[in-house]
């Protein structure tokens, strides 16, 4: 690997610092710019026979030069930063040599051997030395040039690595412009939504897994006082986010173990004051209710001590239940939670709590005996058009039993569908 670094700044040795100020270039230059440099000055048959050997190399080693690499180009970083505010020492140690070999060789593995950063994306994590706002451009460079053949690595990188820093209190508006810029160029990829979606779990790890779609959802809703220029840019990929988290086979075990995690915090975020993120929890409670059953005990477990929380999800259920029954396949387990919340409603309001528990108590039992008359009604319904379709079968079977036989085979084939 040395070798090849050192193949790469022979051929770049005559460019000096001034003829590619990196640092100027990554600074203001756009997302779609960034993916080119340096590359653009490559042939195809150079770098089809640098990707070529680089394919053979082990992941070990590979991630070792990436390292090595990033090493060079932050201590480049730093020395530029102090020339720039004119120490001496800075300026003695800068070199005149331009990096732009190590950013073509370190380009090239990245591109044609992506997993080389993934190994290493936890030590950028822990070590102090790769973290900082300065550094951030290179590090989102790096992920760029990484994904460039797999969009799914590259949400991914960009989830777990740089999703966190946006949640963070010390964000400054330029970090996050371009943290978003990152994000916004994976999702308007052709067809992005159907591979990201397809793709959601890569090699066992789920590309935005519930811990960091809680921080997605938390920074999509913030209180009306804190919403920045940004807000809207996460409202407009928080969809698409939010569905490749969500995605999965409805009612298996590993979308049984991701819901029961996302509710874990999701019933809790549904009784914060902020009315978006509220009643954007209070959903994914319900999407969590329908997909794992197991949900409806633990909800009834933490009910009274989420009341808030309880009372939006109830809320939501009530007002908009045409949009989310639809999905349900069964309604047994939540008429059953819903009989006991009654309950719980009952023995709390008759045991003498204080003002604000007993509206907020009124309020749940409103929506219970909304949602109880609902799927009675409901279920009422069915009885009523199973015992029409009986009798029907019945009467053209009198009438006629070759018709009759037709007409019971029917109707097994709909209450068996």
């Amino acid at each position: 690997m040395q070798k090849f670094a050192n193949y790469y700044g022979n051929a770049f040795q005559e460019v000096v610092a001034g003829q590619f100020p990196w640092m100027k270039m990554f600074r203001e230059s756009t997302i779609i710019k960034l993916a080119d440099i340096p590359l653009s000055h490559i042939s195809d048959s150079v770098y089809k026979t640098s990707a070529d050997w680089i394919s053979q190399q082990s992941l070990e080693a590979l991630g070792f030069f990436v390292l090595w690499s990033l090493d060079i180009i932050l201590e480049d970083l730093l020395a530029q930063q102090a020339s720039a505010k004119g120490s001496k020492k800075g300026v003695q140690q800068m070199s005149l040599k331009s990096k732009v070999g190590i950013f073509v060789a370190l380009a090239i593995v990245l591109r044609r051997k992506l997993e080389a950063l993934i190994s290493v994306l936890p030590k950028l994590r822990e070590n102090l030395k790769y973290q900082g706002q300065d550094k951030l451009p290179v590090i989102v460079w790096m992920i760029i040039q990484a994904s460039q053949r797999d969009l799914a690595a590259g949400l991914y990188m960009w989830a777990h690595h740089l999703l966190p820093i946006v949640g963070g209190k010390n964000c400054n508006p330029q970090s996050r412009d371009l943290i978003l810029q990152l994000v916004e160029w994976i999702l308007s990829a052709s067809k992005a939504r159907s591979i990201l979606v397809n793709a959601a779990v890569r090699k066992g790890e789920r590309l935005v897994p519930p811990s960091l779609f809680e921080i997605l959802m938390r920074v999509t809703f913030p209180a009306s006082s804190s919403r920045v220029k940004a807000t809207e840019r996460l409202e407009a990929i928080y969809s698409t986010v939010k569905e490749v988290a969500l995605a999965g086979s409805h009612g298996s075990k590993a979308m049984r173990q991701v819901s029961q995690q996302i509710f874990n915090f999701a019933v809790k975020t549904a009784g914060e004051s902020s009315a978006e993120l509220s009643k954007e929890a209070a959903g994914i409670v319900i999407w969590c209710l329908n997909q794992n059953a197991d949900c409806y005990r633990l909800w009834e477990k933490v009910y009274l001590d989420n009341l808030e929380a309880s009372v939006a999800v109830l809320r939501r259920f009530s007002e908009e239940w045409k949009e989310h029954t639809v999905k349900f396949t069964t309604f047994d387990p939540l008429m059953e939670t819903i009989k006991n919340f009654r309950n719980k409603n009952e023995e709390e309001m008759s045991s003498g709590a204080d003002a604000a528990k007993q509206a907020l108590f009124q309020d749940a039992d409103k929506y219970c005996k909304h949602i109880t008359g609902t799927l009675t009604r409901g279920h009422g319904c069915m009885k009523t058009l199973a015992f029409i379709v009986v009798a029907f079968a019945v009467g053209a079977a009198v009438v006629s039993p070759q018709h009759g036989r037709l007409g019971l085979n029917k109707l097994h084939l709909v209450f068996s569908s």
